[in-house]
């Protein structure tokens, strides 16, 4: 066996490769000796293949010439341009005498499509789009947004009549020992009641509702809905499971359920004049929230969407402030931090705010910026963003400051990072620009990220500070579920699933100086500039979007049976195969933190 043949043995995804494959590939590679400070190749230029390093260390560059990250033997690089049409995505420096391997570019693509573990190694995640949303192809169950309400074929008509103007429905499901026998209609109380001279007070529901009436099944999909309204001439369709009543669907549904998008909510908050028209629109956000589920959207999608609306929720607030009070004395800048800051947010949304302002600012001119805070603060609340727990917010005069006082409260925290200042820092460094003067941000940004990232000694009290919180993990590596209180028996899909990945992307993003603040950007990016090794990034990527899902699936549901959306997933509700799942992410999760843990830092 050659020494190549040896040496590609032990680097994945060669030793996943069929004998005969990896013998072709084996005398496809072309070897290189490229002396120290020899450009492989430069950004934009079109690539000959995909490179391995078998010895010494290569550099890449990006097109203004910073380092992104420094590679080593076994590593590859190439990858990326291959994958986007051919031309180098960056620029290739040898460090040191190094020997490369290079797989023509067309082996390469041929691996790509014909062997699977190729696929799963260089495959990039691909930038996900809002899917369409076309009601005929989301199933029954998706649509349904709330249980059906109900009575009993003994009930009287007057009574039925009472619970659908009590609950503002034009129908119930009658529904006798938990067996659906019946639906009755408005229109049942107007033909067969009220014109037939009927009297309510002494008539059973049974005599006038529609016996036995057609149904769909969850899994039946919106244009069966459709077809059965449009043939039998009928506005409402009973959902059952067997004899069991699950939902109900109306023509108000359907048209509610196509009127609502992020585009069209986005739409209605600019336009609004009012706090009561804000509070309207955030109110369809649980709806929104099980329409992009229900349409299998990755929780990027899903997360990055809510955020929108959240966004122009906050900077229509700024423009009625500023309408209410005034100019403003000096440039400002509306920040938000938290889940909002790294645009993650779900169904269930605090708010975390600051503000920076301009050096100029005098003592006199702070009490615009008091109300200021304020109206927004207050109005976010109302809205559905309540008050942080923290009191993270721009209301808090800690929180509304200069950008002189910003620059020295990150220096105070890099500096002496105690317990107070990892939890300040943690939270703040997520923060995003939301409405103002940006400028204002991005030199202390800057500034900030090269201080942090040179401070070992801050980059190891930020280690120790995200490995607080850890995946719920027992004995054996199986689910640890909450002991005692109002959660027992469930899992926290926030504190103990993605906040343990939101604090370990945190600290790559932290030691490499990566601006995104959003976790699965800075995961993507971790693993490019060698935070993290390409293998590690992937696998972490995917216990993320595996946690994330879950967590948003489980919010969905909630709202669908009419509750309010929370963090705590039963995991005995789901099949073996999904716990399995969501073990095996978890167990990813807990793999890195250890690998953080026992290097005490990464490398600068």
């Amino acid at each position: 066996m050659s020494t190549v043949e040896t040496f590609l043995e032990s680097v994945h995804p060669y030793d996943g490769l069929p004998r005969a494959e990896f013998d072709r590939v084996a005398r496809a590679l072309v070897r290189h000796e490229v002396s120290a400070g020899s450009v492989v190749y430069r950004h934009g230029e079109t690539l000959d293949g995909l490179y391995l390093i078998m010895e010494g260390k290569v550099e890449t560059r990006n097109a203004s010439d910073a380092v992104i990250s420094e590679l080593a033997p076994r590593d590859h690089f190439g990858e990326r341009g291959l994958l986007a049409g051919g031309a180098a995505a960056t620029s290739a420096i040898a460090r040191m005498d190094t020997v490369l391997l290079l797989l023509p570019a067309d082996l390469f693509h041929q691996l790509m499509r014909n062997e699977p573990v190729f696929a799963r190694f260089f495959g990039r995640p691909v930038i996900p789009v809002e899917r369409p949303t076309d009601m005929t192809t989301r199933k029954v169950g998706d649509l349904m947004s709330k249980p059906p309400f109900i009575c009993a074929p003994g009930d009287t008509v007057r009574r039925a009549a009472e619970i659908m103007r009590d609950r503002k429905v034009s129908c119930l499901g009658v529904v006798d020992e938990e067996r659906f026998v019946g639906i009755l209609t408005v229109r049942d109380l107007s033909v067969r009641v009220i014109a037939a001279g009927v009297n309510p007070e002494a008539t059973p529901v049974s005599a006038v509702m529609t016996a036995d009436p057609v149904g769909l099944h969850g899994e039946d999909l919106g244009s069966d809905i459709l077809h059965l309204m449009l043939e039998r001439g009928i506005g409402h369709l009973p959902v059952v499971e067997g004899e069991r009543l699950v939902g109900m669907i109306t023509q108000t549904d359907l048209t509610r359920f196509q009127a609502v998008s992020s585009a069209l909510l986005i739409r209605d908050i600019a336009s609004a004049e009012r706090i009561e028209d804000l509070q309207q629109a955030t109110a369809r956000i649980p709806r929104l929230l099980v329409q992009l589920v229900g349409a299998h959207n990755p929780h990027e999608v899903v997360t990055r969407l809510i955020t929108d609306i959240a966004d122009a929720v906050t900077r229509r607030l700024v423009a009625m402030a500023e309408d209410r009070f005034g100019p403003p004395p000096v440039p400002y800048l509306w920040l938000a931090c938290g889940s909002q800051g790294r645009q993650e947010q779900t169904g269930v949304s605090d708010q975390d705010n600051c503000l920076i302002i301009d050096n100029a600012l005098e003592p006199a001119q702070n009490a615009w910026f008091e109300n200021f805070a304020r109206f927004v603060s207050d109005g976010l609340n109302a809205c559905g963003y309540v008050y942080c727990p923290g009191d993270m917010m721009a209301t808090n005069p800690r929180w509304r400051q200069p950008v002189r006082v910003w620059r020295q409260y990150f220096l105070d925290w890099i500096m002496q990072p105690d317990p107070t200042a990892q939890m300040l820092a943690s939270v703040m460094f997520d923060l995003r620009p939301i409405a103002g003067d940006a400028s204002l941000f991005t030199g202390l940004q800057a500034e900030t990220l090269a201080i942090s990232g040179n401070s070992p000694f801050f980059v190891a009290h930020m280690v120790g500070n995200s490995l607080k919180h850890v995946p719920p993990l027992g004995l054996l590596r199986g689910l640890a579920t909450l002991k005692s209180g109002e959660h027992r028996n469930q899992i926290d899909m926030k504190m103990n699933g993605v906040v343990p990945v939101v604090d370990l992307a945190r600290v790559y993003a932290l030691v490499k100086r990566l601006p995104p603040a959003n976790t699965r950007a800075r995961l993507v990016a971790a693993g490019e500039a060698g935070a993290i090794s390409g293998t590690e990034a992937r696998d972490l990527i995917a216990a993320y979007d595996l946690i994330a899902e879950y967590r948003l699936r489980h919010q969905a549901a909630l709202v669908r049976a009419g509750n309010r959306p929370d963090n705590y997933l039963t995991p005995y509700d789901l099949g073996e195969f999904e716990r399995s799942q969501l073990r095996d992410a978890f167990v990813v999760v807990r793999t890195m933190q250890s690998s953080l843990a026992h290097r005490g830092a990464l490398p600068l």
